[in-house]
């Protein structure tokens, strides 16, 4: 596998993000500063949350500060974080509005092309397989066997859900909520796929990112049961006014 080639594919997957996030977010009545701050948010929240696991469990690496800049980082972690820094972002700077919608599309497409860089160097790879498109990874151990390509089943699904979220958000359906329904939706999809990738399992069998997934999905579903309480009023309220 080429090494370059994970950095190259990372800039493109985030400049085609950013290209994407400034479209989506045209018709939003922001500043342009407020703009910049929810996506300075949204970015250190996701470089923050996806290192996180990785500082928690080196002490060492954390009380020196090299964790941040070592190898190892975790997209479902990167998700999140990025969801509560732009929340973060917005109550410093007092926006009131809905930006979560302008974020799902372009996140989701960045993530499908980052994905792919994953792929270009043999990490994140899957489990050993028998089916025709296993691919033989270049291993540390130096093992041949046919493995998941996990990598290219993440881009097949990051890049589904753009489409779905795309046709949602034209029809306005789940006006305000696809950001959750993303960040829910992956998390449902990583805690089956766990089953075939070689992370260390934790009690009941269960990987780090299960229990992850099986804590903050229920946060999540929280956050868009609540939001859609307090938008219904206001729903009704504008129709008596029509």
């Amino acid at each position: 596998m080429t090494t370059w080639l994970y950095p190259v594919i990372m800039l493109a997957a985030v400049a085609v993000g950013a290209l994407l996030l400034r479209f989506s977010q045209r018709d939003l009545s922001l500043k342009s500063s407020d703009k910049i701050a929810i996506g300075l948010g949204a970015f250190c929240g996701a470089m923050i949350g996806a290192k996180l696991p990785f500082a928690l469990t080196d002490w060492e690496g954390l009380r020196s500060g090299a964790v941040w800049f070592s190898n190892g980082k975790t997209i479902v972690c990167g998700m999140v974080g990025a969801y509560f820094g732009v929340e973060l972002a917005k109550w410093i700077c007092e926006i009131r509005i809905k930006t979560g919608d302008s974020f799902a599309v372009p996140a989701a497409v960045a993530v499908a092309l980052g994905r792919l860089s994953c792929f270009a160097t043999g990490c994140c790879y899957g489990t050993p397989t028998t089916l025709s498109w296993g691919i033989r990874f270049q291993l540390a151990d130096g093992g041949l066997l046919a493995r998941h390509p996990t990598q290219i089943y993440e881009s097949v699904f990051h890049l589904l859900i753009a489409l779905l979220m795309t046709v949602l958000r034209q029809h306005g359906v789940w006006r305000g909520q696809l950001i959750k329904f993303y960040i829910i939706s992956y998390l449902v999809y990583r805690w089956f796929t766990e089953f075939i990738r070689p992370e260390p399992k934790m009690w009941l069998a269960f990987t780090g990112y299960q229990w992850f997934a099986i804590g903050v999905i229920p946060i999540f579903a929280w956050l868009w049961w609540r939001d859609a309480r307090q938008t219904a009023p206001k729903a009704v309220l504008r129709a008596s006014n029509q």
